[in-house]
């Protein structure tokens, strides 16, 4: 069941903000795998679902008071109370059913990797593995391409320059845009081959998404897979989600 399938059935646009934050890390904990989030996951998933964006004060502030939530195991971390979890189980008896598990070999992106960063982030790379594995390239681009935006931006964020990838709007600009920062950007400071590599993941992404007659083949993917790796991990270390 994808994000938006959930929103639907869940009734999420109706809901407080608190009653959301429930619903939403039963879903992730489903979907990742993963038990606990922080306040960073939070707002992620409502930026993904058009939501307003959380008072981060105030939501830490409404977490720790409520019931339903308990402390991860990480410092400002928290999961569902397991009542609260087995109530939401029986609610969403969906999630019972095992036709939406991601099978996967971790043939671009070793789980060594991203596993224990963030849920929204683990979910893209067992797609992007799953969907290289079962011969869906144009798909395994795109994903390789958001999942490379991401890394950037949160990279950004997470060193305090997030202001030099916004327009005047306060919107983060395009991923050319982006890269093209990110290439001279000296507290960034990439390595030169993530640099020499960054435009060419971007076009492999953009060419399965935008280019009517093309489609990627498996040898799209495989020549820079490794590189593609090396990227990932580098980003996943600047934004401080690996240390």
């Amino acid at each position: 069941m994808n994000i938006e399938k959930f929103s639907s059935i869940s009734g999420l646009i109706d809901l407080k903000e608190i009653e959301r934050v429930e619903r939403l890390g039963f879903y992730h904990s489903k979907v990742s795998e993963v038990d606990y989030f922080t306040i960073a996951d939070v707002c992620g998933w409502f930026e993904s679902l058009s939501l307003a964006k959380p008072n981060t004060s105030r939501l830490k502030k409404n977490l720790l008071a409520s019931k339903n939530f308990v402390k991860g195991p990480v410092k400002d971390s928290y999961k569902l109370h397991a009542r609260l979890q087995k109530a939401l189980e029986k609610e969403f008896p969906q999630f019972r059913e095992d036709d939406e598990v991601i099978e996967t070999i971790d043939s671009i992106i070793s789980k060594s990797l991203y596993s224990g960063t963030r849920g929204y982030i683990e979910s893209l790379c067992r797609q992007i593995n799953a969907s290289y594995e079962n011969n869906i390239f144009d798909g395994a681009a795109v994903l390789m391409r958001r999942l490379l935006e991401i890394m950037l931006i949160l990279s950004y964020e997470k060193l305090g320059i997030a202001s030099d990838i916004k327009d005047p709007g306060n919107e983060y600009k395009n991923l050319n845009t982006i890269i093209g920062n990110a290439l001279t950007n000296s507290t960034l400071s990439l390595s030169r081959n993530t640099r020499d590599c960054l435009d060419q993941f971007r076009k492999v992404g953009n060419f399965s998404a935008h280019k009517i007659h093309y489609n990627a083949k498996k040898s799209d993917i495989r020549n820079i897979a490794l590189d593609y790796r090396a990227a990932i991990e580098e980003l996943l270390y600047k934004s401080g989600l690996i240390q």
